[in-house]
């Protein structure tokens, strides 16, 4: 084995993941809940996806919405099937290897399409804001040009960032034991590798969650101070509700993104704890992709009334599968 020393540091040789080999008793539940909430995400936003697609009229609220549904599946995608696979077969208790490319990849990815979705919220705060301030000239100023200009924004964003923390992160040195102690290659778990210990290991990720958590943040947070102010000039309480619950479902899926990503990497490495991170990871990846749907769908009554126009045409399609000879 290594040493800790930077002169001991390795070749990329790749890493090991030990995810929760540690609980041999407790993988098989934890397989079948995570099978489980994994199956119901995905299901959730697919149906978002056909819903939005099959419906007559599809306002820039419900593209943008079809958008951070398809982030969503590919960020579940990029972190739970190999989770779920390290679970299922057996392992060596030092942990499963993933090369340095895989690793880097994930890593990546998953920067890219969190990132995405930042920026992406930043910008359906802004559709609010002009939806609510702006009534009268939203149709002129939200095109569905300006749409697929921020969607393709947003998405470029996310991935310029993501290629440039993860260039800065795979490029420490990295010495040890090579185990990683979560069940993805997570920034932190990363950093806690690497064989050097200054404040300069750190610069990348505070340059990352200044663009991708502090920037579209401050954005969101001036559209929603416009939108109060214009809420509070409304005399008819009726249109002040109205107003605001087409803002509820949004504001509730940002405060858990940027909640949970403030937490976990807007915090000095001195303050990580690689058990507390993995367990508070297995939330954000798992349990937070599950509760979008779920909230779009509750609140939102364009988004509620597409999906039943697509249950509604599957019951009938098999309705008339029963009554054929």
């Amino acid at each position: 084995m290594d040493g800790p020393g930077p002169g001991n540091a390795s070749m990329p040789r790749g890493f090991l993941l030990q995810g929760f080999s540690e609980f041999p008793h407790l993988r098989p539940l934890l397989f079948l809940l995570l099978l489980a909430v994994h199956l119901a995400t995905v299901g959730g936003n697919l149906l978002i996806l056909v819903a939005v697609a099959s419906a007559p009229r599809r306002p820039p609220m419900l593209l943008f919405l079809c958008q951070l549904s398809a982030i969503e599946l590919c960020y579940t995608l990029v972190v739970v099937p190999r989770s779920l696979a390290d679970l299922a077969a057996p392992g060596p208790p030092g942990g499963r290897p993933i090369s340095f490319l895989g690793c880097a990849l994930q890593m990546q990815m998953f920067v890219a399409l969190g990132g995405a979705e930042c920026f992406l919220l930043a910008t359906m705060a802004y559709d609010r804001y002009v939806a609510v301030c702006h009534p009268l000239r939203y149709a002129a100023v939200v095109t569905p040009g300006l749409c697929a200009r921020l969607a393709l924004a947003c998405c470029l964003g996310g991935l310029a960032v993501s290629v440039g923390l993860a260039g800065a992160v795979f490029h420490l040195p990295f010495c040890g034991s090579r185990l990683l102690v979560h069940f993805f290659c997570d920034i932190t778990a990363l950093l806690e590798l690497a064989c050097t210990r200054s404040y300069a290991d750190e610069l990348p990720l505070l340059g990352a969650c200044l663009l991708l958590l502090l920037l579209p943040s401050l954005l969101i947070l001036a559209s929603y101070g416009a939108i109060a102010a214009a809420l509070r000039r409304l005399r008819c309480p009726r249109g002040r509700r109205k107003a605001a619950s087409t803002c509820a479902s949004h504001l509730a899926v940002t405060c858990l993104h940027y909640g949970c990503a403030t937490f976990m990497y807007a915090r000095p490495k001195a303050s990580y704890s690689p058990r507390r991170d993995r367990t508070l990871a297995l939330v954000y990846t798992n349990v937070t992709p599950l509760l979008y749907p779920l909230i779009y769908s509750l609140r939102n009554r364009e988004v509620t009334a597409a999906i039943r126009r697509v249950l509604g045409r599957g019951r009938g399609r098999r309705a008339q599968g029963l009554r054929e000879p």
